[in-house]
Parts: structure tokens; sequence; C-alpha cells
């Protein structure tokens, strides 16, 4: 799953800019993709990217972060191994909080990714359209399309069984809006009008 963007330039010969596998956008501001390599930079810059959420608990190449750097790009790590059988109170609150990054506005836009794009971005992204009240064979069926044979069925019982109750929970203790609570600028990407407002304390 690939594409190649041809750009047109004043040059004889059109640049070619090559997105990483799996690359996809997940919602607007909001892409996914394996592990890009230096050959993937010039099409990520392209994206104006602010933030990228990484998956996996490998230290980022030096070549990677010298990119990041430069693009002045915000780099959010989240370690969950990629074993097929991971430590499900590790892998929940890693995606819990990956999630809290995932949603937050001001770090969009936002690439995320792991090694391949498949099982952990594929997770992410899963309990992300929980969040957002897909049904669950919807959910289900992007996840296949990204991991394809190497689909895992523990990865699809955890996006099942991921407690999205918490997450909102979670959302009543952060601020809705960049200034005050008179602001129209969004903060989060989810919006729930049930939500209370967190009391300020007076002093």
């Amino acid at each position: 799953m690939g594409m190649i963007v041809e750009v047109e330039t004043g040059d004889e010969d059109d640049a070619v800019l090559v997105p990483p596998p799996n690359f996809s956008m997940v919602e607007d501001c909001i892409f996914r993709s394996s592990f890009p390599s230096p050959s993937h930079f010039p099409f990520l810059q392209t994206l104006n990217l602010r933030s990228v959420i990484y998956l996996c608990p490998e230290p980022y190449p030096e070549e990677n972060l010298e990119f990041l750097r430069s693009q002045n790009i915000r780099l959010f790590q989240f370690g969950i191994e990629g074993k097929t059988e991971v430590s499900l109170p590790i892998l929940r609150d890693s995606i819990m909080e990956a999630l809290k990054v995932l949603i937050d506005v001001r770090n969009h836009p936002v690439l995320i990714h792991c090694k391949r794009g498949k099982h952990r971005t594929g997770c992410l992204v899963g309990c992300l359209r929980k969040l957002q009240n897909w049904c669950l064979s919807s959910v289900f069926e992007e996840y296949q399309r990204f991991a394809g044979a190497k689909s895992r069925n523990g990865d699809l019982t955890f996006i099942d069984k991921f407690d999205i109750v918490s997450l909102r929970q979670c959302l009543y203790s952060i601020i809705y809006q960049y200034q005050g609570y008179g602001s129209k600028k969004r903060r989060l990407l989810y919006k729930d009008e049930n939500l209370q407002k967190p009391r300020l304390a007076s002093f």
C-alpha cells in the first residue's frame, strides 16, 4: 500500500516524492505509515508536520531526529514491543497516553508510525475509531486492510476490549480550549457535548 507523488518543478526532470509504505490519511491532519527512511523525508516535508507519534521502544535514528529538528517537529515516543504477545497493561497504558497526544489538535498535523505501520499503529488508530463511535466491524476492516495477512487476533481483541470510558473520563481534566472557556478554538479532536468543563479553583 503505497503511492508515488510527482511534483512539477522547473527542472528538466520532475521531482518524485515517495511516501513511506502503508502511508495513509486517518483524518484531516492525522497520518499513518511505516517507519520513514531518509528517502521519504521530502514527502513528509509536504505534510507540514508538527508532531510524530512513534510506537516502538528502540531509539529513534539520529538521521530521523535530525530531520525532525530541521523541521521543528516534536517527537512523542511510546515504547510498545512488537512481539505477538504484549503485556496488556503496558499496551493499554501506552495506547491511552498516545491517544491523549493524538486528539490534542495542538499536535496536528501528526504522523503515527511504528515499524511496518500495521499492528501497533493499527491498535492506536483502532482505539481512536472507537472514540469516534465507529462500529466495531468497520474498525476491524480498517485494521485488517493495513495488516493484511499479518493480522493479529490479539490486536483485534485488544481494540474490542479497550475501555474508551476511561479515556473519556480523562478528558474531564483536559482544558478544552486554548485560552479560557470563552475561546472558540478547539483543542481536542474528540468532542462530547456531555462533557462538563472542569471547575476552576477560586483563590
